[in-house]
């Protein structure tokens, strides 16, 4: 039995692979309509999302399998003090696969340890986001036809921002590889992904406060949120939070093929005015993030290509 709880669990052929399955979804979804009959996912969001949860919802849907599940702790067993646990034990006797937010960092893998059913991470506090990751990844390939030999620039909270730091993770495996990494002093990237990452696979990378010195040289600009819940002191947040607003202005010097990618909630560190430029791909994003989910659904219930 696989679980998805770091980026890192998929081999790079495998992610290659989950890929190709997701642009064959893309072309013929009426051969998947029917992959998943009768098998159940249970959605287990112990921390508020949108995108996230409905597209997991959809993509099982979509298979045509069901889902079960909630959206906040408050409305789980959790609000009466049981464990991630005791939990995963208890709805992996109703479901087949579970996908799990929690603000707790570790907490999608101690859920690993006692399920019986696959456990997907569909976020753990500031840690990771390897769903988030795999939908980056099928934009890019989409919109680029390669991963390797690209200028990465990375933008906003680099320090709690969890997308940030599963994509640094998957990226570092392919070829010419340059990370721009901008932010301001108190968001940057923690230290321990520089050392641990960066510098000990001698990836080219750079740190800037600049967005407009370097957008001339980006292939792709990954624009994140300041987000308001992972700061503990809200001066700090308010202080930060319009560091970076990207707008058309700042564009006049990039690339005519730039992709702009974003995770998801906007607020406004994208100008509205950016949406209709060719170059805004975040919304392909959203909608790339089922097809990859159906594939990464597939591949953990080990369904086999003659089921559709």
């Amino acid at each position: 039995m696989r679980n998805l709880i770091d980026i890192t669990d998929l081999s790079v052929s495998e992610i290659d692979e989950l890929i190709a399955t997701a642009c064959d979804i893309i072309a013929h979804p009426e051969k998947y309509q029917d992959a998943c009959r009768r098998k159940k996912l249970a959605t287990l969001f112990f921390e508020p999302s949108t995108r996230t949860r409905l597209s997991f919802e959809a993509a099982m849907l979509e298979l045509g399998g069901s889902v079960l599940g909630f959206s906040e702790a408050s409305s789980s067993s959790a609000s009466k003090g049981e464990s991630v646990s005791d939990t995963v034990r208890v709805v992996g006797c109703y479901a087949d696969i579970i996908a799990m937010r929690h603000p707790k960092e570790g907490a999608p893998m101690v859920a690993a340890m006692h399920s019986p059913v696959p456990i997907i991470n569909a976020g753990d506090g500031g840690h990771n986001h390897p769903t988030q990751t795999l939908t980056d990844l099928l934009t890019i390939h989409r919109e680029k036809g390669r991963f390797d030999y690209l200028t990465v620039g990375l933008c906003g909270d680099l320090k709690f921002g969890r997308t940030v730091h599963s994509l640094i993770h998957a990226l570092s495996r392919y070829t010419g590889i340059h990370f721009v990494l901008i932010s301001p002093e108190e968001l940057r990237l923690p230290t321990y992904l520089i050392h641990d990452v960066l510098d000990k696979k001698q990836l080219s990378y750079e740190e800037t406060q600049d967005l407009e010195a370097v957008m001339p040289k980006l292939d792709i600009l990954y624009m994140t949120r300041v987000q308001r819940e992972r700061f503990f002191n809200e001066a700090d947040y308010i202080r930060l939070k319009d560091s970076y607003i990207l707008t058309l202005d700042k564009l006049k010097h990039a690339k005519q093929d730039l992709c702009i990618l974003h995770p998801l909630p906007r607020v406004n560190e994208i100008a509205t005015s950016v949406d209709a430029d060719p170059r805004a791909c975040y919304f392909k994003q959203a909608q790339n993030g089922k097809y990859i989910r159906m594939a990464l659904i597939l591949k953990l219930l080990e369904v086999e290509s003659h089921a559709y």
